[in-house]
């Protein structure tokens, strides 16, 4: 693995007590494991020991869980846990070289309070954090903040690109060695190493500077996962890793080569924007063990959770009034994720689903890539997408845990270093070193176009 050969790159979505939509009810599951500091950090632990780049957290200020009512909300069992900048403050000190991204809305936070944590948590990390910068899509969300729903699709990504704006431009308040705390002369730093923002626009007015010194990245990594044209060309503009959801390898190309190309547009070097598709790995010795696996989760599921899941990832839509066994009906547009949304529908036409069939192929992966099977299938279609320009890696999301991710580290993660495709030691102790990835000169986004929507993006 010497010299500069591209290496997968992996990020572990430890969503307690894991991603499938029934885990909670899983005999080895830990249900109360979203409230388990001492949880949390042995899965941290165990993603550190199988070399990931990073442990992802995400995030909503809200029960996002669609519900209509006390007994509803009670069959889902997977709405409560830390919040995750005080959860990353935490396991900082317990790991050395994993990197540590939690979500945060730029719809309810300020850019200074989100600038001055996550620079914080970077000086706490010695350099291992990551943003993960959501709009927020939920009205669950909005009624805690003053709303009745959310704002909409077009309005959310105004504000989010002056949001960064500000959030950068106070990331760069001071030069790298600015702090000299010279006893002798009487000089706790050079004047001349400190950068006024002095921003005023239409949504923010913030003077700065930052009462927390230049992070050792320079920026904490910044990850986006909005697959819409304004997601795409938000992400072109600010994101160095992607997210992304895609469930055929023709559709996941496509998606990798689009982002490239409009990050190019922006005058970016797409090598430093790291594509990781979503993937929900049931692993097994043998391809009937793993099928094995699948199923008792599959027969854990609730039909309420089941149809409240297919509800909320087609952006809320109320389909109750359609027969569980007809066609998915055509969908009105939506001000949640317009991108998950076509997701679902496109492949409930493609595979003919009924709607029941549909939510109940869809309480794993939630649009996201399922793989069943032994470590070599995994790493088959790994392989494939990595190596056919359509991953720079993946976000890796346990089907229960803890079980679901040791399968993965003991297992898959061995095969794909025999292949020579991951790493067996970390090369960096910061997250822009393991991820390949450099760090911003001060100033280093100001210099790069703005954006105005997503008629930059490129077809």
């Amino acid at each position: 693995m010497g010299g500069t050969r591209r290496t997968l790159r992996l990020g572990a979505f430890l969503l307690t007590p894991g991603y499938h939509v029934a885990s909670w009810r899983h005999p080895t599951a830990r249900a109360d494991g979203g409230l388990d500091f001492a949880h949390y950090r042995e899965l941290l632990h165990t993603a550190e020991r199988g070399k990931f780049d990073m442990f992802f957290v995400a995030d909503g200020v809200g029960i996002r869980t669609p519900y209509r009512n006390a007994d509803e909300l009670s069959r889902w069992g997977r709405f409560l846990q830390f919040d995750p900048l005080t959860l990353l403050s935490a396991l900082a000190v317990h790991t050395t070289h994993i990197g540590l991204a939690a979500t945060a809305s730029t719809t309810y936070n300020e850019p200074f309070h989100i600038a001055r944590k996550f620079a914080s948590i970077d000086h706490l990390s010695a350099g291992r954090a990551a943003w993960n910068i959501v709009t927020s899509v939920t009205d669950a969300e909005a009624r805690n903040f003053n709303r009745d729903s959310q704002p909409d699709h077009a309005s959310r990504y105004h504000r989010a690109r002056e949001f960064m704006e500000v959030v950068t431009g106070l990331w760069d308040s001071w030069d790298d060695d600015a702090f000299g705390y010279d006893k002798e002369s009487g000089r706790y730093f050079e004047p001349e190493g400190m950068h006024v923002l002095d921003h005023k626009g239409e949504h923010f007015s913030v003077r700065g500077p930052l009462n927390v010194a230049r992070s050792p990245q320079g920026y904490p990594v910044l990850i986006q996962a909005g697959a819409s044209a304004d997601g795409q060309d938000f992400a072109a503009r600010w994101a160095e890793v992607v997210f992304t959801a895609a469930q055929t390898l023709d559709e996941a190309r496509t998606f990798y080569r689009g982002m490239k190309r409009q990050a190019a547009a922006y005058g970016r070097d797409p090598g430093q924007m790291k594509v990781m598709p979503g993937l929900f790995p049931v692993v097994g010795r043998t391809r009937a063990e793993a099928e094995d696996k699948y199923a008792v989760l599959q027969e854990l599921v609730d039909p309420v959770v089941g149809l409240g899941l297919l509800t909320q990832l087609l952006g809320d839509v109320d389909i109750s009034g359609s027969p569980l066994d007809g066609p998915l009906p055509e969908l009105p547009p939506t001000q949640g994720s317009t991108s998950r949304q076509q997701l679902v529908y496109d492949k409930a036409r493609r595979e003919g689903l009924t709607i029941k069939e549909l939510y109940r192929s869809l309480t794993g992966g939630r649009g996201h890539r399922i793989v069943i099977g032994t470590p070599q299938d995994v790493a088959d279609l790994m392989e494939e997408w990595f190596t056919g320009e359509a991953a720079d890696g993946f976000n890796v999301m346990p089907p229960v845990l803890p079980e679901g991710l040791d399968d993965f580290v003991d297992l898959v993660v061995p095969e794909l270093q025999r292949r020579g495709l991951f790493r067996t030691e970390y090369e960096s102790t910061t997250l822009r070193g393991n991820l390949g990835i450099d760090r911003p000169a001060r100033g280093a986004a100001a210099e790069l176009p703005l954006s105005t929507g997503p008629s930059r993006v490129q077809e």
